[in-house]
């Protein structure tokens, strides 16, 4: 096994804890997790609406955490050199379904969040 499985099994990991971070509202993994200069572009009907690291943890604090289950699905973890890694993913957060591309650097020992670009991808339907 090479140094890169390692490295994967880490990835995976932090993209597991995105997005139950996602779902259940916790600024507090985000604060560790997102790196100081995170961006992160919402595209929108042909716009892009952008915002820092501070304002997402302001827009996360201001949620309710969902109950049950968080929803989502880790659809790719692409990794090069053990530097930078991109994750896409699907997240829920109700009513809506997005489509995160999040760009990871692997700084200090640990993966760091620096951008997340994502857009809705479908309304859910009411259970």
């Amino acid at each position: 096994m090479d140094g890169n499985a390692h490295i994967d099994a880490d990835l995976h990991a932090v993209a597991v804890a995105y997005c139950e971070a996602v779902y259940f509202a916790r600024a507090e993994v985000f604060e560790s997790l997102c790196h100081k200069r995170f961006q992160m572009t919402l595209i929108e009907e042909g716009a892009a609406t952008f915002w820092d690291k501070s304002a997402y943890l302001e827009r996360v604090r201001g949620r309710t955490p969902f109950p049950g289950k968080a929803g989502y699905e880790i659809l790719a973890i692409d990794q090069a050199g053990g530097d930078i890694a991109r994750v896409h993913l699907t997240v829920d957060v109700p009513p809506l379904r997005y489509e995160d591309h999040l760009g990871f650097v692997h700084v200090d020992g640990a993966w760091k969040l620096l951008t997340k670009v994502f857009r809705t991808a479908a309304r859910l339907e009411k259970e």
